[in-house]
């Protein structure tokens, strides 16, 4: 009976991989994810709970925060915790193929509806592809569930409606790619001004509008959309703080000044 409820490391990558993608205060054995995930496992609700509780014990932004998990299991979760910061993005697509391999599933008929448009590709391309498109929407979940599905600008609350949208941008940087400390979660507008360099972000975390949308500052939508932006601070999320090294690179290299 014992060994039946040891912890296996395909169990605790599946911890960790739900773990990352839930707000830190619906880590209780209720939450229908939890529930989910215990029914696949085939474990109860409340030793999911416990074991992202261990996980919240080894994250350094709680630690930093002075929010304190469950120490119990920390000698076993710390392992897979660093397996995730040391190379992010093989460790969430392995995760994903996992979880997809619990469920009786093909990773990519899982997220057929995601990888239209790969059917013609073939070799180390293809699994390139298959693989980024499947990580970005994991980084997609982990912003949305750290901004608690809310526009940092705005409060928007419509799933559909937003965007993780990358500080430090795709191209720069490959291993922050997928740092939940490089996604901030905004409306499709202020995305796309974020993306494009129309409006930066400070390291106290403060709106500013660059010179070109200021000149525009007669026209209905500048006074509708932006103005009101100024100097105004982004509602902060409950888990990972964007990155003030991050930001000044967007202020550097993005914002169009």
């Amino acid at each position: 009976m014992a060994q039946r409820n040891l912890w296996t490391r395909d169990e605790l990558i599946l911890a960790l991989n739900l773990y990352l993608q839930l707000e830190f205060g619906k880590l209780h054995s209720g939450n229908p994810k939890i529930i989910q995930l215990a029914n696949l496992l085939g474990r109860t609700p409340s030793s999911i709970a416990m074991r992202l509780n261990n996980f919240a014990s080894v994250d350094p932004y709680h630690q930093q925060r002075g929010i304190k998990g469950l120490d119990g299991g920390k000698r076993q979760v710390e392992p897979i915790w660093n397996e995730f910061i040391a190379n992010k993005g093989e460790w969430l697509f392995e995760s994903e193929k996992l979880l997809a391999q619990m469920q009786h599933v093909d990773i990519e008929d899982k997220f057929a509806e995601l990888l239209k448009g790969t059917e013609h590709l073939k070799g180390e391309y293809k699994i390139r592809e298959v693989k980024t498109r499947v990580n970005q929407n994991v980084f997609r979940r982990i912003v949305l569930a750290n901004y608690s599905s809310k526009c940092a600008i705005t409060g928007i609350d419509i799933p559909d409606l937003l965007v993780a949208s990358h500080i430090m941008p795709w191209s720069k940087k490959e291993e922050e790619r997928l740092s939940p400390e490089n996604g901030i979660c905004l409306s499709a507008l202020y995305d796309r001004s974020y993306d494009k360099g129309y409006i930066g972000i400070t390291e106290k975390f403060e709106i500013i509008l660059c010179a070109d949308l200021k000149k525009r500052s007669s026209k209905e939508y500048h006074t509708k959309y932006f103005a009101s932006l100024e100097g105004t601070k982004i509602m902060l999320p409950k888990k990972y703080l964007p990155k003030k090294e991050f930001l000044q690179f967007h202020m550097d290299e993005v914002f169009k000044g």
